[in-house]
């Protein structure tokens, strides 16, 4: 099941109804903070936690999930088709997520191109099952791997166990561009 669409679609039924992440997680019986997680891929919902938020949403389970496990031979993004995902924005980390492979539902990975301007890093370095592969497209990053930090720039690229925590830091004065691939830990897209 693709786990990112899914979290995706729990954001957008919950945007559409113009509710508050307070408001859905109240109606669920759950913590808002759980439901960022979810809506943020971080952690995945089980099948009972899953209906409550569909409760709270006003939708089926059904819905939900209808098509998360259809697996295209072939999907074609082009550009002006790129989907804008919300990831760990605040006010300090402003990257925009580009997701690469929306259009296939059920895949093993999950690529995106993240812009991240000038002076731009997470506030703290996170972790979550799976690998990840970075390559810089464009521009100068600092990447955090637990003690570790290396300088990356264009062309260079690393492949890494994202359960070790880990951060990408635009200290520089230019927008960088980063090619991010996740891959989940059952070869399902990351959570």
């Amino acid at each position: 099941m693709n786990l990112v669409e899914l979290a995706q679609r729990i954001r957008a039924f919950r945007l559409e109804r113009r509710l508050t992440l307070d408001e859905v997680a109240s109606r669920a019986g759950l913590t808002p903070g759980w439901l960022s997680k979810v809506e943020n891929f971080r952690i995945t919902p089980s099948l009972p936690a899953l209906a409550k938020i569909a409760e709270a949403l006003g939708v089926s389970t059904a819905d939900l999930v209808a098509g998360l496990d259809n697996k295209p031979a072939l999907v074609l993004v082009r550009v002006n088709e790129r989907k804008v995902v919300e990831r760990d924005r605040s006010r300090e980390n402003t990257t925009v997520y580009e997701a690469l492979a929306h259009k296939r539902p059920n895949r093993a990975m999950d690529p995106f191109l993240l812009t991240i301007p000038p002076g731009v890093a997470r506030e703290k370095s996170l972790a979550h099952e799976g690998e990840e592969f970075l390559m810089v497209q464009q521009g100068t990053i600092e990447f955090e791997f637990g003690d570790q930090s290396e300088l990356l720039r264009q062309g260079d690229a690393v492949y890494f166990d994202s359960s070790v925590p880990h951060r990408i830091i635009n200290s520089y004065k230019r927008p960088a561009v980063v090619l991010c691939v996740f891959h989940g830990p059952s070869g399902t897209a990351a959570n």
